[in-house]
């Protein structure tokens, strides 16, 4: 630009240095107002092992987002590589950019299995190393760890200033965050983080002021004795978006939201009138706000609900309506438990009988309903005993079951949910490869 100014101000054309000055003041607005001409990247993003196109995967260049069309193809600009790419049911891919950005982008096919760890078990060698060698003997490939657990609890050294107020840091079992995820991945182990939302009496007796209340303006506690965050209070949203962002940036793969509902019982007041529509708005407005802020990131995103929400067609008083849960993560995580399907479901009253039915018809149900969009779905299954009708004991057959109506359902993987931590290779046997025989029910 300075060549062209100074071309235009030193010609000589008889005009008077005056003129030739204000020609020059006139000059330089126009081209300080011409923008730098952003790189457009075009590309394809294909499957690794078939070359098929993927639709609907996510391609990340700085802040500038944008999705695959039916043929796998994107067209992004606005800023410079490296070329962020993610599709649920791949790897996470990050492309470097130069010629590499404009071809085929290749993600390989990824369905996580994975066992749950609390802020305990990831740092008890007595928990952790069991795990692990399920993991290796098994033919499983991920960890859910909690990061913020069911009392608010952080494992890790969050910077937040918060997090130490509230006294969330005073268990430590992870002492350096990125140097765990670093040593799981390097095992080939697909970490999610487990991150409890709207649970936290933690965050409650630091800032009683984001409370949910109860009858006189009490703060109001659940049948554990523990308070909530009111999801109407947005700004109370940043500081477990905080947690989701060290998490991110210490290398987990995807960030998964527990509790991100409004509490399940009668009697609680809020900040602000709670109808169906608020409270979707309020919790779908969360997620979304959570994939804005996660994306620099390139982490997939995911939510857990209640079983019953794959049945139920309006939010089931929590703010968990499935279609508009669809619209705003990656993977919907249902707690297809059988101990907690209480009322059975349509065909099947005795849960505990017809665990396969549960899982499958509930999959399938949630399936046909969010069809028209890209949401996936990664259930948890039962890998405890039984609370509601009998006490049985779930072991190696009634996990496979399990497990199979899952695989029978076309899910991307599937958890173990163990509150204990307590896994074994006596329970949790290798998958019986290319089995389409219908399970024992």
């Amino acid at each position: 630009m300075r060549s062209i100014v100074d071309h235009a101000c030193s010609r000589r054309s008889g005009r008077s240095l005056r003129a030739l000055a204000l020609l020059c003041l006139a000059t330089l607005p126009f081209l300080l107002a011409q923008p730098a001409e952003a790189e457009t990247l075009d590309g394809t993003v294909v499957d690794a092992t078939t070359s098929a196109p993927i639709a609907n995967a996510t391609v990340t260049v700085g802040s500038t987002t944008v999705v695959t069309d039916s043929q796998g193809k994107y067209s992004i600009a606005g800023g410079t590589p490296p070329l962020h790419v993610r599709a649920a049911g791949y790897r996470r891919e990050a492309i470097a950019g130069g010629d590499d950005a404009s071809r085929a982008v290749r993600l390989t096919p990824l369905a996580p299995k994975a066992l749950y760890l609390t802020v305990y078990g990831i740092g008890a060698p007595f928990l952790l190393d069991p795990a692990l060698e399920v993991i290796q003997k098994s033919g499983l490939n991920a960890l859910v760890i909690d990061i913020k657990g069911d009392r608010g609890l952080i494992p890790y050294p969050s910077a937040l200033p918060l997090a130490a107020k509230a006294g969330a840091l005073k268990l430590r079992t992870i002492p350096d965050l990125k140097a765990l995820t670093t040593s799981l991945k390097a095992k080939g182990i697909y970490l999610i983080a487990r991150i409890v939302v709207f649970k936290d009496d933690l965050l409650v007796a630091a800032r009683p002021d984001w409370a949910v209340r109860g009858a006189g303006g009490a703060i109001w506690k659940d049948r554990e004795g523990l308070g909530w965050i009111d999801p109407f209070r947005k700004e109370a949203w940043d500081y477990t978006l905080g947690v989701a962002e060290e998490a991110a940036a210490a290398g987990f793969d995807e960030i998964q939201f527990d509790y991100v509902r409004f509490p399940d019982a009668a009697g609680p007041a809020y900040s602000q009138t709670s109808t169906e529509t608020s409270r979707v708005e309020a919790i779908t407005g969360f997620l979304r706000e959570a994939k804005r802020r996660l994306v620099p990131y390139n982490v997939f995103l995911a939510m857990d609900s209640f079983g019953y929400v794959c049945w139920n067609r309006n939010d089931t008083g929590i703010g968990q309506r499935l279609e508009d849960l669809a619209t705003a993560v990656d993977y919907i995580s249902p707690m297809l438990y059988p101990s907690g399907f209480q009322f059975g479901i349509p065909g099947y009253t005795n849960p505990i009988v017809h665990m396969y039915e549960i899982v499958h018809r509930s999959l399938e149900e949630c399936k046909s309903r969010t069809a028209a969009t890209a949401v996936r779905y990664r259930p948890w299954l039962q890998a405890f005993p039984d609370y509601a009708f009998g006490g049985q004991k779930f072991g190696a057959v009634e996990i496979a079951k399990q497990v199979k109506a899952s695989n029978d359902a076309g899910t991307v993987g599937w958890m173990l949910w163990n509150p204990r931590n307590v896994y074994s290779t006596d329970d949790i046997k290798p998958e019986v490869a290319n089995d389409k025989t219908p399970a024992k029910r």
